[in-house]
């Protein structure tokens, strides 16, 4: 049993923010209010210090592999064929990556981990603490998405084995091509046909039927193919990364998709990171959309998600809004809304202290870091 005490908390609800104390008991929030007294309770004074939810990134390519950099990539993203909805990133990821320690020094307790962006249909992605020694007892849900992609990646792949796609336009095609495919699969099925049984089909039907969302790696007029291509299958849906996003405000905001926005500070290098935007996350937010943030790991490193949030609210975003996308936005992207995102009882006793408020204070830096009730990270400075 687990007291926090005297902390000013950000719970990431309507609810503004306040002085008070949090009881975590087998790793959920047991009661949240003042003056709390718990006989045998370990006490955590947190008197001048904020209380935010563990942080979530969303979109992370983080340990897929066993080097915590870019090279590691190509570990979790399959170059074979452009169409692989079979394949799990789960089963590239290498819980000894120094990566998921580092999360924790930065408050992020939860990563959305998704294959790279190398082929049309890239497989499906999980959700996983940043703590722990086997990844399958770290998962929170595993398949929580189908990941897409656009654009210049699976273009310059496959083109350059001299396959196709090997045109931005045949990207596309191959996009609607596989959706008008597993329709029709999985209608033939519904009016009760027999079919061949088809493991690619079977991933998408999860997509079809609102199960889980399709994450499409896509960026300036690619958005617009994205939602043309998704609206009509009526799916649930992010953008990922949304570069020029700026462009397409209305058609963003009428399609109902969700943004994951970033990585921010890459090197601009190349034609879909040469427009970063990131006032258009504030001109989304304000029309209703909801927005995440991500570094893109190891693109970016995790440290780097409260630069993110600073740049996103000297852009215009609400300094408090911008807490919820790191928190409560892209624990909804991960279907993991009743469990994470929020200070509320019930819900995993996660949690991110800072000294300073982040997204609005420069200095702003991680204290402690609690995992389903348990001290997981101390800064040498709370010793």
């Amino acid at each position: 049993m687990l007291l926090l005490k005297n902390a000013t908390i950000f719970p990431q609800t309507d609810a503004a923010p306040f002085v008070g104390d949090v009881l975590c008991d087998n790793g959920i929030i047991t009661k949240i209010g003042e003056d709390i007294t718990a006989e045998g309770a370990d006490v955590l004074d947190l008197t001048g210090l904020n209380l935010l939810p563990g942080l979530v990134d969303c979109h992370s390519h983080a340990g897929l592999g066993p080097r915590d950099s870019v090279s590691a990539l190509p570990y979790g993203t399959d170059t074979a064929k452009p169409v692989s909805p079979e394949m799990e990133a789960i089963l590239s990821a290498d819980p000894q990556n120094p990566v998921y320690h580092y999360a924790l020094e930065n408050g992020v307790t939860t990563l959305g981990v998704i294959p790279g962006s190398s082929d049309v249909i890239d497989g499906t992605g999980f959700a996983t603490r940043t703590w722990g020694d086997n990844i399958f007892e770290m998962c929170l849900k595993r398949k929580m998405c189908l990941k897409l992609s656009l654009g210049e990646n699976p273009k310059r792949v496959f083109q350059n084995q001299h396959m196709e796609p090997d045109s931005r336009m045949g990207v596309t095609f191959v996009l609607e091509e596989f959706f008008a495919n597993a329709k029709a699969y999985m209608d033939a099925k519904e009016r009760g046909e027999q079919v061949e049984y088809n493991e690619q089909y079977e991933v998408a039907m999860l997509v079809l039927k609102r199960e889980i969302p399709a994450r499409i790696h896509c960026t300036h007029n690619d958005m617009a193919s994205a939602i043309q291509c998704l609206t009509k299958y009526n799916v649930r849906f992010t953008i990922e990364h949304a570069w020029g996003a700026g462009n397409y405000l209305d058609e963003i905001v009428e399609s109902g998709c969700g943004i994951v926005y970033g990585p921010i500070g890459g090197r601009k290098s190349f034609y879909e990171s040469r427009f970063v935007d990131i006032d258009a996350v504030a001109k989304l937010d304000a029309r209703g959309t909801e927005c995440c943030l991500t570094v893109d790991s190891p693109l970016e490193g995790l440290d780097s998600l409260l630069s993110h949030m600073e740049q996103a609210v000297r852009e215009g975003t609400d300094p408090l809004r911008v807490m919820r996308m790191v928190t409560i936005h892209p624990a909804k992207v991960l279907g993991l809304q009743d469990r994470l995102g929020t200070i509320e009882t019930g819900k995993d006793a996660n949690f991110a202290v800072f000294k300073g408020v982040p997204g609005t204070d420069m200095g702003a830096h991680v204290i402690y870091t609690i995992g389903e009730g348990e001290l997981k990270y101390q800064a040498e400075s709370a010793l």
